[in-house]
């Protein structure tokens, strides 16, 4: 009887949660996914019937390199908050308590100013004309010609600028649990400073860095803002098609493909990350951890 009320309490508190999502989440979605097999009404509708040449234009030579430049910044950009936040992160929870705040709070600043304006910030300091490419260019580290604006490297710099914190902030929080007793254990058994690092502490936040991977990739997937403010007509992804679609061609059954694709595309690692989780947990229940 008890199992019977918990279970009911459970299904009480989560049933406006679950219904929430349905609406606003899984709803919206499948309606996204329903447009992907309509035709296009060439008054800038959705046409009667079903079909799949929308699916098939997903094909074409000009999509694969715009997905390709999508997966491939998404990547680095992952890759470099990931190297960036983790040393980060261990200083901060080496650090004393009260440091630990102050350190986190640096963190946290970045989102107090609006996302659009810290995004065109670095349109001016990429600009031809910006302080930053005469400081290089003073030093000799750049040519007086070379362009830093609507380049792969900008979107990139300025992927990783606004993903830092989402990155920093779940392998912090898993290094403030980690016993750093542990790293002082395996450099008395012999290893090295950087051999403890990556052997012992490493494998402890795990879970934060992966966490933090999904918390950067997926929203990386999906940037539009970013490449259209400072990676111009030739740095475009995924995104800026998506919302070209729909507000300059007027193709809605185009873009819910793209969309229905992007949405794939976010939910393989997501699912991945789910099923690691469960092998993971089905493996220390196993060893009887």
């Amino acid at each position: 009887m008890r199992d019977v009320a918990r279970r009911r309490a459970e299904w009480l508190l989560t049933t406006p949660s679950l219904g929430w999502l349905a609406v606003l989440v899984l709803l919206p979605t499948l309606i996204v996914f329903a447009i992907a097999f309509k035709p296009a009404d060439p008054f800038g509708g959705i046409g009667a019937g079903w079909t799949l040449d929308t699916l098939r234009g997903l094909a074409r030579s000009s999509y694969l390199g715009i997905a390709w430049r999508t997966l491939y910044l998404s990547l680095l950009a992952t890759a470099a908050c990931l190297c960036l936040a983790t040393p980060m992160s261990y200083f901060m929870a080496r650090a004393p308590r009260r440091w630990q705040r102050r350190l986190l709070l640096l963190v946290v600043v970045p989102f107090w100013t609006c996302f659009l304006v810290r995004v065109f910030a670095w349109k001016v300091l990429l600009h031809p004309d910006g302080a930053l490419k005469h400081a290089l260019s003073a030093l000799g580290l750049v040519s007086y010609t070379a362009t830093l604006l609507y380049t792969p490297g900008a979107v990139l710099l300025v992927m990783v600028y606004t993903s830092l914190p989402f990155a920093v902030l779940p392998i912090y929080a898993a290094a403030e649990k980690f016993d750093f007793k542990l790293l002082e254990a395996a450099r008395d058994l012999g290893a090295t400073s950087l051999g403890a690092f990556w052997a012992v502490f490493m494998p402890g936040i795990r879970r934060g860095i992966l966490s933090a991977a999904l918390l950067v990739f997926i929203p990386s997937l999906g940037s539009y803002i970013i490449p259209d403010i400072v990676g111009g007509p030739s740095q475009v992804m995924i995104g800026n098609v998506i919302a070209q679609r729909v507000f300059s061609d007027r193709n809605l059954p185009h873009a819910a493909a793209l969309s229905a694709a992007l949405t794939l595309a976010v939910l393989a690692p997501m699912l991945a990350a789910l099923l690691l989780r469960r092998k993971e947990t089905g493996s220390g229940r196993g060893t009887g951890l």
